[in-house]
């Protein structure tokens, strides 16, 4: 066997048997710092367990009864908004329901309005019409300036203030606004409605579908292909055909004054539409700065790059400017989602029905301040993390994706 210098250069090392000793264990700084989280957290376990406990002895002691079996009782008062029927004979745990259901309603409304409103102010102040860019700075700092709450009390004094409903403003007669709220015609149940929303949502899929089939035609061909029609197409001439092949059912269910109030439609209370307000146009004036700061991340150097390639303003702003902001604005807006999600329960303040409102009636009610509370932080706690993580995903879609 001869010997090789190359072999021998090459030839690894033998391993090194590490000794381990408590000295060299504690000097380890990863397991230094697993002890120190792992005393946190049992201490953090601990005193949460003895304080409950403690609590509950306290409770024994008065003849305070504790447990969620009070979920099961009946509720022993009404509410007046509810997206389901609710009566004092029903039980705490669909009062919980209920109020659950009309802090999403308000809720997801609000975002989508504020998410609107605040990307078309976002725009304007980066206007070069000095008169819109003006306004739009206007409402950011009216708004972001201004405490929430007043402004929700704000809208419910406002809207207190219209005119009884025997002389409501009348909106082409289909919509009728007074201190009662808001009333809207609706159409009356058919079951073509249901079609003609699902071929809407087909259409909306088919249209993603279809810009995307003329991106990719675009880039490896380099033939623009209009697609704008086809689009219109799809999202309108969908549920206009199901509406025609299902006999093109008219019937409406028009709002009509009755006595001392109008009965029929859809209608909206003072205490929704003022809290809808105060957290829509309150975030709205929030998500404009978002959006403003993540079209100005955008280098200019990209935007002449991209005009000097021939691309138009729209193309820019939706190929170049906005994928690129986009990456910048979704984390700040989750935090703003989240944010409005948890100041719904100022609804409290004017009466709304939300979570928050509903809770302190029912641990009033029944005495389990100590389950209720537990409750309302679990539903709350799982509404903003769903929020967070459906926005973390989406983040993680829009960023770019490195080798």
């Amino acid at each position: 066997m001869t010997y090789s210098p190359a072999a021998a250069t090459t030839r690894r090392p033998p391993p090194t048997r590490r000794r381990w000793s408590l000295k060299s264990i504690w000097h380890d700084a990863a397991f230094r710092g697993f002890v120190a989280q792992a005393l946190v957290i049992i201490t953090v376990l601990g005193v949460g367990v003895y304080m409950v406990g403690n609590a509950q002895s306290a409770m024994e002691k008065r003849g305070i009864t504790t447990g969620f079996a009070f979920l099961f009782e009946e509720a022993g008062f009404s509410i007046g908004d509810s997206l389901i029927s609710f009566s004092s004979t029903d039980t705490f745990l669909r009062a919980y329901g209920v109020a659950i259901l009309n802090t999403l309603k308000v809720s997801a409304i609000s975002l989508v309005i504020a998410t609107l409103v605040g990307v078309l102010l976002g725009i304007m102040r980066l206007s070069k019409n000095v008169l819109i860019a003006k306004f739009s700075s206007a409402y950011v700092e009216l708004f972001r300036n201004t405490p929430q709450l007043l402004q929700i009390v704000f809208w419910y004094m406002l809207v207190i203030q219209l005119p009884h409903p025997k002389q409501a403003l009348a909106l082409f007669d289909v919509a009728f606004l007074s201190n009662r709220g808001l009333l809207i015609a609706w159409p009356t149940g058919n079951p073509v409605h249901v079609i003609m929303a699902l071929a809407f949502l087909v259409g909306c899929i088919g249209t993603w579908q279809l810009v995307k089939w003329a991106d990719r035609k675009r880039r490896q061909t380099g033939k623009v292909v209009h697609v704008i029609w086809w689009n219109i197409s799809l999202i309108l001439g969908l549920p206009i055909i199901s509406w025609v092949i299902g006999g093109m059912p008219t019937d409406m269910d028009i709002p009509k004054f009755q006595g001392f109030n109008f009965r029929g439609g859809v209608g909206l209370t003072p205490e929704f539409l003022a809290l809808f307000l105060g957290l829509s146009l309150y975030i709205a004036a929030f998500i404009a700065e978002i959006v403003r700061s993540g079209i100005q991340s955008v280098s200019k150097g990209q935007i002449e790059a991209a005009t000097s390639v021939g691309l138009g303003p729209v193309d820019i702003f939706r190929k170049v400017i906005y994928p690129q902001a986009l990456r910048v604005m979704v984390p700040p807006a989750t935090a703003q989602y989240v944010s409005l999600i948890k100041n719904s329960s100022l609804g409290v303040a004017i009466g709304y029905p939300e979570l928050f409102n509903v809770n302190n009636i029912i641990l009033t009610a029944s005495g389990n301040t100590i389950e209720a509370i537990g409750i309302m932080m679990v539903v709350y706690l799982t509404i903003a993390f769903s929020i967070a993580i459906l926005m973390n995903i989406y983040n993680k879609s829009v960023q770019i994706q490195e080798r």
